[in-house]
């Protein structure tokens, strides 16, 4: 299945792809108008194949939450999540100082294939105050269009390096004392008919809405997400799954672990520092990769791991 990709110099870069020449990716790299809300790239919307939105954008209940990004909550007294920052013993504060941001800098990689979109974005991270933290080289591939399963993958990669002369310590606010909190790195944030949606995870075990929770803090190769729209009489699927290395004792920087809900908010993340701190020595690098797959329809465990088996890494 042939893809067409439009890239909008300085704002965005746009994937179609389908029968219906569907936008199915639009991935925004420029720098957002509200400090408060952690500037950096994200991708929304997301669509199936189908033409249904399957990300959510500055919801009114976190305004910062921007359909999937790269995030980190808490890194060295630093927000690059983006709103209130949790404070051990204080909760949540709004502390506009805390907040850093993701600069792009630029594109070192970017190939257009009859059936496939490969890039490499170059970005930096930048505290508060302007001083450089880390540099990111991230990957961005689209492949794997299928029309007639109706689905499409994403595959998102991250490679960071400490640019400070000083460590990185990363945690989350389950690291700064709130239970069962530890969101933090790439986030997935669904539309607001996503709420109350179904979780399943490997082995057929599955939980709607308020029942999903039995699946926070926990670890396996992969977590898949299926709601119901409004407006129409049709069901999405999104499947989040870990390259195996990221699990992987002796290559991963630190142990994953999923932060998912489906109420009150359909949210779904790579959590890299879920329960323990992880440091990052000067110059030292670490890397994750991630793979979504975006399907129309309402599937089961099953035929997420056929899916699954079915794709290389």
């Amino acid at each position: 299945m042939s893809i067409r990709v439009l890239h909008r110099v300085g704002d965005a870069v746009e994937v179609v792809a389908g029968a219906r020449g569907t936008e199915i990716l639009r991935y925004v790299y420029r720098p957002d108008p509200e400090p408060f809300e952690s500037r950096k790239p994200y991708a929304h919307p997301l669509r199936t194949l189908g033409g249904r939105t399957v990300t959510g954008y500055r919801p009114n209940d976190h305004r910062w939450h921007k359909g999937l990004q790269m995030t980190a909550s808490h890194l060295s007294g630093q927000n690059f999540w983006g709103g209130n920052s949790y404070v051990r013993g204080r909760g949540y504060l709004p502390l506009p100082e805390r907040i850093g941001s993701m600069r792009h800098d630029g594109f070192s990689a970017f190939a257009v294939g009859q059936d496939r979109f490969d890039c490499v974005e170059d970005l930096t991270w930048v505290e508060n105050g302007g001083g450089e933290w880390a540099r990111e080289e991230r990957g961005l591939s689209v492949h794997s269009v299928d029309e007639e399963a109706g689905a499409w993958v994403l595959d998102w990669s991250i490679l960071l390096t400490n640019a400070r002369d000083t460590p990185l310590e990363f945690g989350s606010p389950t690291t700064a004392g709130r239970e069962m909190a530890g969101y933090t790195g790439l986030q997935w944030r669904g539309p607001r008919d996503f709420t109350g949606g179904t979780v399943i995870a490997p082995g057929g075990e599955a939980g709607a809405g308020a029942d999903a929770g039995r699946f926070m803090g926990t670890r396996s190769a992969w977590l898949a997400f299926t709601a119901e729209h409004d407006e129409d009489d049709a069901r999405s699927t999104l499947v989040f799954a870990h390259a195996p290395e990221n699990l992987e004792q002796g290559s991963a920087v630190h142990a994953s672990h999923w932060f998912v809900r489906s109420e009150p908010v359909p949210s779904v993340a790579f959590s890299w520092a879920f329960f323990e701190e992880f440091t990052l020595a000067p110059g030292e690098s670490f890397a994750y990769r991630y793979r979504v797959v975006v399907a129309d329809g309402a599937w089961d465990g099953e035929r997420v791991e056929a899916c699954l088996s079915g794709l290389s890494w």
